[in-house]
């Protein structure tokens, strides 16, 4: 009987684990395409945010902190500006999805580039969640899916 027992439990042990990481891979996709949209929306939508509270501290923060090359100060914070207050909101809506990951990754890029190269492990998440963003697409959650059929002439 021991015998008979000991044969049995690997097997028992081996298939929970099987069924256990079939049960997690059918966890749906289109939760974290959204979730992974709405997390990088939010932070730079908060940083967009904190930029327009107060602009005069936004341009002397991109003039004596930031020191992004080749670009003035007003502009670099102007264009940072536009891109974290309207990017993020088509992120969240999954309108244009793809397209609004474009420069939320440039921005990304020069922020760990020339900014704060220390903190690449939090950009490599952004990075991360953008460019899964990007090539996967937003997902079933999002207005693109909808609006893609019709612009492109295909049908759902």
């Amino acid at each position: 009987m021991t015998d008979h027992a000991a044969t049995l439990a690997p097997v028992s042990w081996r298939g929970r684990i099987a069924a256990l990481l079939a049960l997690l891979e059918r966890f749906p996709t289109a939760i974290l395409q959204f979730l992974f949209r709405f997390s990088v929306a939010a932070v730079f939508w908060n940083s967009g945010l904190t930029k327009i509270a107060s602009w005069q501290s936004t341009i002397v923060l991109f003039r004596d902190e930031y020191k992004v090359p080749v670009l003035p100060p007003e502009l670099a914070a102007s264009l940072a500006a536009s891109v974290e207050l309207t990017c993020p909101v088509l992120l969240v809506l999954g309108l244009a999805t793809r397209l609004a990951t474009l420069p939320m990754l440039g921005m990304t890029f020069v922020i760990e580039a020339f900014v704060y190269p220390e903190d690449w492990i939090e950009h490599l998440s952004w990075a991360s969640f953008l460019l899964f963003i990007l090539t996967r697409g937003p997902g079933p959650i999002a207005l693109d899916r909808f609006l893609a059929p019709l612009l492109l002439g295909r049908r759902r």
